[in-house]
Order: structure tokens, then sequence, then C-alpha cells
């Protein structure tokens, strides 16, 4: 990776698309903010923080259950998110589309439904060595409980997993295969279409991560194949506290429910309980409404700005950032692969990562520093952490030129 190309794109007016996200107009440490943590969560354009004031504002009300106006538009509005939803990810049915909390609970509500229901004694789950935290403890847990084997593909030096690896780890016992479509440490999109062709051929189900992939890359279920995919509205520019998961009809409806209570009932008596259809048999209690609307408002400024042109500048904004920390004396770069989505995590010879992040927040730079909850792979590099820099729809050239001018003063104090 010595080299770098840099994407040439036009018409991008990145200072128009800053002009919406509010947050961007404050300083930090009487500094103008630099905005480089994308990959944990993104900000919030106005048109966003506007639909949740809105829904507050004038039609607060419950859902599903009212007959009365405001339920009628609340319940409507809610809605459409779940079919703005399916037309984002390509999926067959609206009745395919769960609303949870966020990517965790999605990869939790299939682990302890579908995986409860089909995962015995002796069964393999297979997962890779870049894996969030919330996509190794659920199927750990699983995996003690039904006496269950966890496998795991290795990772390369530049921060790949190897196809030929994966089809070593695969057998008759393989029941479920569960991977990250981008890593969140490393920026690695993970040839997921190929996994998931060759874990079916072993009769296995397959979860795709796509809590960092769906902000970045353009996602068709149906054409990938895969039997269950999660993300979250907040790293697709909507708000926290809700989530998405995907499942393929027969699969979901074959699934015991996850949580009880109401909506996700048919008829209730002391005897016995009958559950609802698709896919309210997996939303009990009141959900969360406002941030499940607003979510409906962040896809559709995602596709209003041009998600290919958004995807150009961010390879251009990688590739610059990539090609300048290269030039740094005793600076290495963490995951090297050429297909990556738009982050950079390096390391400095002899500098604590959080050391680093301190002195680039003094200077009004937001980066993440640590294990990004991956410390597997963070054990697997053999470092306690890495700075990341992740970038968005929003950020510039100069920022990462303010980046690199930054880090060289962080060192210079640190050495």
């Amino acid at each position: 990776m010595d080299t770098v190309a840099i994407p040439d794109i036009t018409n991008y007016d990145v200072q128009a698309i800053r002009s919406f996200f509010p947050v961007l107009k404050r300083a930090v440490h009487n500094r103008p903010l630099i905005y480089f943590d994308n990959a944990a969560t993104s900000q919030k354009p106005q048109e966003v923080i506007d639909a949740l004031s809105n829904y507050y504002e004038n039609y607060n009300a419950n859902i599903h259950r009212g007959i009365h106006t405001l339920a009628e538009e609340a319940t409507g509005a809610y809605e459409d998110t779940r079919k703005t939803v399916q037309q984002f990810i390509n999926a067959a049915t609206t009745e395919e589309i769960i609303f949870t909390r966020g990517t965790t609970e999605s990869i939790n509500l299939v682990a302890y439904t579908w995986g409860r229901k089909n995962i015995a004694a002796g069964d393999e789950i297979i997962i890779s060595e870049m894996e969030h935290h919330s996509n190794i403890v659920p199927w750990q847990i699983l995996c003690e409980e039904k006496n269950a084997v966890l496998k795991v593909i290795p990772v390369s030096d530049a921060g790949e997993v190897s196809l030929n690896d994966f089809q070593n780890l695969l057998s008759t016992k393989t029941k479920l295969v569960s991977i990250v479509h981008a890593s969140n440490s490393l920026g690695t999109i993970n040839p997921v279409e190929e996994i998931i062709r060759l874990a079916h051929t072993q009769g296995a189900v397959v979860l795709i991560d796509g809590a960092q992939s769906a902000v970045h890359l353009d996602i068709d279920v149906q054409k990938m194949d895969c039997d269950f995919f999660a993300f979250s509205g907040h790293k697709v520019y909507g708000p926290t506290g809700i989530g998405i998961l995907y499942g393929k009809k027969h699969l979901l409806e074959k699934m015991p429910v996850f949580m009880g209570g109401g909506e996700m009932i048919k008829e209730v008596t002391f005897e016995k309980t009958t559950f609802n259809e698709l896919p309210y048999k997996y939303e009990a209690g009141t959900p969360n409404i406002a941030d499940t609307i607003a979510l409906h408002t962040a896809l559709q400024f995602l596709k209003k700005t041009g998600r290919k042109k958004i995807r150009e500048h961010e390879k251009q904004l990688v590739a610059h950032a990539t090609s300048s920390l290269l030039k740094m004396d005793g600076l290495k770069i963490i995951g090297t692969s050429q297909n990556k989505v738009s982050l950079v995590s390096f390391v400095i010879d002899g500098i604590h990562p959080q050391d680093i992040g301190v002195l680039l927040d003094n200077q009004g730079i937001a980066v993440r520093t640590g294990h990004h909850c991956t410390q597997p792979l963070m054990k697997r590099y053999n470092i306690p952490g890495t700075v990341r820099a992740s970038f968005g729809m929003y950020n510039t050239l100069e920022e990462v030129d303010q980046l690199i001018i930054a880090l060289q003063k962080a060192i210079k104090m640190l050495r």
C-alpha cells in the first residue's frame, strides 16, 4: 500500500452538505470542530432533528392501538419508515423488517430465538477474528448454553479473511455463520456474498452485521442472499435507539418470540396466548416511535444527497488520509486492505493511542481511541488499541490536512 489512488469527483458540494449539520458549527477547546468519529455515530442533519421535534410537537401518540387522528398519523409515519427501510436494503416485503434498538439487539434477537431453537450440542457457529463484541458474546453465550462449538476465521496481517480458511472451517456441523460486512476497526469490506454462498452449500444460515456497511455501501439483501442483516439508525445519520433486523420471512415465521407483552400478541387468555403476525411478533411494547419516524428522514436525506457521490467523496477522504499518514515516521496503519470503507486506524511507535486522542481533542479533532469493542482483534495484532479516524459525507480534505498537522504536534509533545 505504498501508493494510493485518489479518486477525482465533481459536483459534490461538501460545504452545502455541511450546512445541514448544526453541530459542525460549534467549537471545541476554541477550535472549529473536526468530527472524525463517524464509525461510532454519525452527526444528524437538521431535517432529522426537525422530524423528532415535529412528532413530539404535533402528533405525539401511541401507535397501532388508537383510532383517533394523532394515533393514526403517528402509526402512518412509523410504518412509512418500515417501507423506507425495505426499499433501502431491497427486502422482499415489509414483514421482513423488524425494529430493534440497534445492531446489538438485532443480533441478540437472532441468538435468543433462532439460535435457541436450532442450535444443539456439537453444532458449530462460525464468526471471524475481526468481529465486534456484539457479534461474539451472544454466540459465546449460546454455545455455552447448548454445548455447541464457536469457530473463528483468522485475519491476515492486512486485515482480511481468507475464503480458503473459511472453507476449511465449514462442515456439515456448521449451522450458523455470523460475520461483519465491514470492520469497525480495520475498515475491511468482507466478501460476504461468497461467504454466504459457501455457507449455504452446507445448509448453514448466515447473519451479516451491517453496522458499518449500511451507511457506506449499497445494500441488497436479496442479491446478497443473507438470511439475516442487522444495522443501526444512528450510523446512517439517524437517531440513536432505533435499529433494524432483516430476516427472511420463512425463518422469522418459524422462530419463537423474543419478548412478551403488548403488540406482539394476537389473543391472550390465562390458558394460552397466540402471537401476532410478522413483523409485530418481535416488537413487544410501546416502541421507540419518534426515533423510528426520524430514521425515515435520515434515509431519505442519504438518498437525496446521492449515495454514489457520497461514496466517491469518502473514498477520496480515506485515500488522502492514508497517503498522508504513510509519510509519517513511526506510524503504522492497522488494516491495509484495498477494499475498505472510509476509516483508517493506526498506531504510533512508543505512544499510547489514548494520549494521541486527548491531544487531538485539545485541537478540536474528535477521533476514537482504544480497542473499538474488538479486543480479540487487538490481541491478534499485539497492540492495546488504535487511533481511528472515520469519515462521513460532511468531512473535507482540509480537515484531513488539519488532522495530519495536529498529529505532528501531538507526536512532538509526546516524544
